[in-house]
């Protein structure tokens, strides 16, 4: 499942019209309802509707120690729901520091998740790993640790993600280049299986815009969504602060992924920072459904306020939001702003 069920799932509609609308068939569909903040100091939120009708949530704890899990049956409902730590970090070796930023995903019957982890005595120093679960229900099981997902250099890697495109599944992840100045880039390859890569890794995007290079030069935290003819892919810019941002690679559906000429970039951020509605550094999204699979939904972190003492990448209060996607005449997604705190989507 995963993204595959969300490019099937992708809505064609726009705008966010309140209370419930009617289908083709005349019949009331159900409204999705939330409040900002979605769930309260979990950054790199990811949130995917699976087939049992369960909406899965995992994200960055503010200790940076654990995996946690939980589901619930609306959006709405996953800030009380229960909780479940399906992993914790080593004591030492790898695996041992700074877990950051789990994805839950569900491919050919089992659940995996992907994280970034480093060790104690080198703490930024991450790689990507891969858990596997064979349960029905990924809060319920045995999580096995499937090991490091290797990649071309034994370098700084993280934020990776997996999607399913005309039959190939493949994976994006941030990875520094010992060759190319800066702290993180975006690369693509096919994968072998879901813990393994099966096939070269492809550059596709590095912080090359001013906005892209504050604070730190980075590329990390993709998030592939499908509609009309296209895939878009978001991504997050800048230091962890106000400055973080979103931005926009596109390609065709009919494109051959691995090449880096298939991907367009946006030249400035597609969603940042809102002064007006007291929303700071939005970023690092994922994408996910209403229930009746018709509209696209954006979730994402952002703090309610700018100044932060101290490094922000331990200050906790990176919420977890979530808005809907609209869909521009010309088939590009249209993000909008961060919605306000306490504002109620119908």
């Amino acid at each position: 499942m995963g993204l595959s069920l969300l490019a099937a799932g992708c809505s064609q509609a726009g705008g966010n019209t309140p209370g419930a609308s009617e289908g083709k068939s005349g019949a009331k569909e159900e409204a999705i309802e939330w409040n900002n903040p979605l769930v309260e100091q979990r950054a790199d939120p990811f949130v995917m509707r699976h087939t049992d009708g369960y909406y899965y949530f995992t994200a960055s704890v503010p200790e940076y120690d654990r995996i946690e899990v939980r589901r619930a049956k609306t959006l709405g409902e996953l800030a009380k729901a229960e909780t479940v730590t399906v992993w914790q970090k080593h004591e030492s070796g790898p695996m041992s520091k700074h877990i950051w930023a789990p994805e839950i995903h569900h491919i050919d019957g089992k659940w995996y998740i992907y994280f970034a982890a480093a060790r104690t005595n080198a703490p930024f120093d991450h790689r990507i790993y891969v858990l596997e679960n064979a349960s029905a229900n990924p809060l319920e099981g045995t999580w096995t640790e499937k090991g490091q997902l290797k990649t071309d250099w034994e370098s700084f890697a993280l934020d990776a993600t997996t999607f399913e495109h005309k039959g190939t599944r493949y994976l994006v992840w941030a990875q520094k280049d010992p060759s190319i100045y800066g702290n993180s880039n975006l690369y693509i390859a096919p994968m072998a299986n879901p813990w393994t890569l099966g096939g070269r890794q492809v550059l596709i995007s590095q912080p090359e815009y001013d906005w892209e290079q504050i604070g730190f030069w980075v590329n990390e935290g993709a998030a592939v969504i499908k509609h009309d003819g296209r895939l878009f892919m978001t991504y997050s810019a800048s230091a962890t602060d106000a400055n973080y941002a979103v931005g926009l690679l596109t390609a065709s559906e009919s494109a051959d992924l691995l090449d880096p000429k298939a991907w367009t970039k946006s030249e400035k951020p597609v969603f940042a920072t809102s002064e007006e509605n007291g929303q700071y550094g939005p970023g690092h999204n994922s994408f996910t459904v209403s229930p009746d699979g018709k509209r696209d939904i954006m979730v994402y972190h952002a703090r309610s306020y700018k100044e932060i003492t101290g490094d922000p990448l331990y200050d906790p209060n990176r919420h977890a939001r979530a808005k809907y996607v609209t869909w521009n005449a010309d088939g590009t997604p249209n993000f909008g702003v961060p919605l306000p705190d306490t504002k109620q989507e119908k």
